[in-house]
Parts: structure tokens; C-alpha cells; sequence
């Protein structure tokens, strides 16, 4: 029996962006999407949606003090992650 991380309590809602929520989400940003924060392509919870190098997650958690917390992360091939 596998084991789906996705359904773990302590796994916060990723998703994958397209093209076009990328574009709309960071238009008006200072920095490039290359500055993001890294997942990657080998992370669990990457594996598991699909996500492939280069794309951009959303990463949705629930926070006590900020009620709903928004973070994105770029998807790399790379071991290191910043």
C-alpha cells in the first residue's frame, strides 16, 4: 500500500501555476522568477503533482497568525535548494 503524501496533515496545498497565472502574479514584482525560493524536481510533494524543472508552485498554509499564507517556489533540478 503507497503511501499518497498529498493527505498529510503537515503537507500544505501545492499546485502548479500556468504560463498565464505566472505572467499575472508577478508582473508588477522587482526580482525575477529565477530568484524565487527552490523545490526540487525530486522533492516528495513534486514527484507527487508532476512537477517538472521550471515551473512555478503555489504553496497555500494555513498560519495562526496569518490566517491563509501565500508562497511560491521554483521547481529545480538542482540537489541544493536556496
Amino acid at each position: 500500500m503507497a503511501f499518497n503524501i498529498l493527505n498529510h496533515s503537515a503537507v500544505p496545498k501545492h499546485e502548479i501555476l500556468s504560463q498565464d497565472e505566472i505572467d499575472e502574479i508577478f508582473e508588477n514584482v522587482d526580482y525575477k522568477i529565477s530568484d524565487l525560493p527552490k523545490i526540487t524536481v525530486n522533492d516528495p510533494v513534486s514527484i507527487a503533482i508532476g512537477a517538472k524543472e521550471g515551473q512555478v508552485l503555489k504553496i497555500t498554509r494555513k498560519s495562526e497568525t496569518a490566517g491563509i499564507f501565500v508562497t511560491y517556489r521554483l521547481v529545480s533540478g538542482e540537489n541544493n535548494q536556496k
